[in-house]
């Protein structure tokens, strides 16, 4: 995977608005942009049309998108505004204020928060990404507000600040897919032996992407979910998959085949037979598509990959077994 690459302080310069950034709001009225992370906007209009569940996890081990990063957060006049606010109300004493004074004020290293510097420069801040709120990493980012000029990079020791590929993790976070219900025949109820035909409809299953950026900065990025395959697991070791490894490769527009009449002797490309009755019960077939991942960003030549993405439903399936008839 490409490093990640430097986001700029460059764009709009001035002393802004008279509050800074804050996470949440700012929805269009179509719902398509919004800003939900505090500098990152996102847009959603090319995104899949799935919930909050339809939200693909990482099939590479525990890797999840930062749940905070750092960013442009003050001008100058509002940093002021924000430090007289909480010291001495807010702080933990007299000398964690007279150190913040001495940091941001007195010269070492800032003098007057930067005013001199006021429309050449932003002062940086952590955020949360949304949603990340309660996690272990929501606080790995405990670096003090620090400023950076415009055109410059941030200091080299700011791992996690925006760039292009951060915002493609963070981008990943926001990809939604549809239900990976598939459909069977026979349907809901099949027989022992028989071999059920499974298949998707290809409609719902195209390539979706969600793009993040920082308009202060012009950077931004796109992150692209393909979906690859479908995997299906039977939901009892009693039962023959097709293919044997369950994985059913997508093949241009299909996902699987779908049964049509005609087919009953024929072997189904992706499917199940289950070798034994559910009982009064069902099986659990469980359905997972595979999402390549991958990302496109400013100042990025060529596509990097992401880990790739899944997401499966399951759904019930009564086994019966075949009656005989005895003459």
């Amino acid at each position: 995977m490409l490093g990640a690459q430097p986001a700029y302080a460059g764009g709009r310069g001035g002393e802004g608005s008279e509050n800074p950034p804050k996470p949440g709001g700012n929805a269009t009225d179509d719902g398509t942009l919004s800003a939900t992370a505090g500098a990152v906007v996102f847009d959603r209009s090319k995104n899949g049309s799935g919930d909050s569940t339809g939200r693909v996890t990482s099939s590479s081990g525990n890797w999840t998108p930062p749940a905070c990063y750092y960013a442009p957060k003050y001008t100058p006049a509002q940093l002021e505004k924000y430090k007289e606010s909480i010291w001495g109300v807010d702080s933990t004493g007299y000398q964690w204020d007279a150190e913040q004074r001495d940091q941001y004020v007195n010269g070492h290293p800032y003098k007057d928060f930067n005013k001199d510097k006021a429309g050449k420069g932003y002062w940086w801040d952590s955020y949360v990404t949304q949603g990340r709120e309660g996690d272990p990493g929501a606080t790995d980012c405990v670096e003090d507000t620090f400023w950076v000029d415009t055109g410059d990079a941030p200091p080299a020791r700011i791992r996690q600040a925006v760039s292009p590929e951060i915002l493609a993790q963070l981008a990943y976070a926001e990809i939604r897919v549809p239900s990976t219900k598939v459909d069977l025949a026979p349907a809901g109820t099949t027989k022992v032996n028989l071999p059920t035909w499974a298949w998707l409809d290809t409609a719902k299953f195209k390539p979706v992407s969600v793009t993040a950026s920082v308009p202060l900065l012009n950077v931004s990025a796109t992150t692209t979910a393909e979906p690859v395959s479908l995997k299906i697991e039977a939901g009892t070791p009693d039962a023959t998959t097709y293919p044997a490894s369950g994985v059913c490769e997508i093949a241009g527009d299909r996902i699987g085949e779908a049964y049509a009449k005609g087919k009953a002797n024929e072997t189904p490309s992706c499917g199940v037979k289950y070798l034994r009755s559910s009982g009064d019960g069902s099986f659990k077939l469980r359905a997972t598509i595979t999402w390549k991942i991958h990302w496109t960003g400013t100042g990025v030549a060529a596509a990097q990959d992401l880990p790739d993405g899944t997401f499966g439903a399951e759904q019930d399936v009564v086994v019966q077994e075949i009656q005989s008839v005895n003459r």
